[in-house]
């Protein structure tokens, strides 16, 4: 058997044992001292609430559809109809109309004296210390 269905079947039934010796040890409620002066057959609310009046919908009727007022038709000004012409035309005179943008006029730039460090008096090569990588990604153990 599976292991998962033997801790279902364990644990499943040592819960309704549970269940049982609860049911069984656990006092129980007497029914007839709860109902006996209180008559259920009738359950009434009261609220201090006044609700609005019930809106009744009669559906019967046709419904009324208002007319609308037609739109007065107003003629607007359009772009002038271009004549036909040919597609090599149309390209000359895109070409024609096309004005070029004149380049900015580059600014002389600034000369910067560069700080340049002074070699170290001492022939011997400096020597950094470095610290050791640590982790996944900062050692080289591939």
């Amino acid at each position: 058997m599976n292991l998962v269905t033997r801790y279902f079947l364990f644990v499943g039934g040592a819960l309704l044992a549970l269940l049982f010796a609860f049911d069984a040890f656990a006092p129980k409620a007497s029914a007839d001292n709860a109902t006996a002066g209180v008559d259920k057959s009738v359950v009434r609310i009261h609220s201090n609430q006044k609700w609005p009046e019930r809106i009744v919908f009669d559906t019967t009727q046709p419904t009324i559809v208002p007319k609308a007022a037609p739109a007065p038709q107003v003629a607007l000004a359009g772009p002038e109809p271009t004549p036909e012409i040919s597609a090599k035309a149309r390209v000359r005179e895109t070409f024609a109309q096309f004005v070029p943008v004149e380049p900015k006029q580059a600014e002389a730039p600034v000369q910067r004296k560069r700080k340049i460090a002074a070699k170290p008096r001492s022939s011997q090569p400096m020597r950094f210390a470095q610290q050791q990588r640590y982790g996944f990604f900062g050692t080289s153990t591939w």
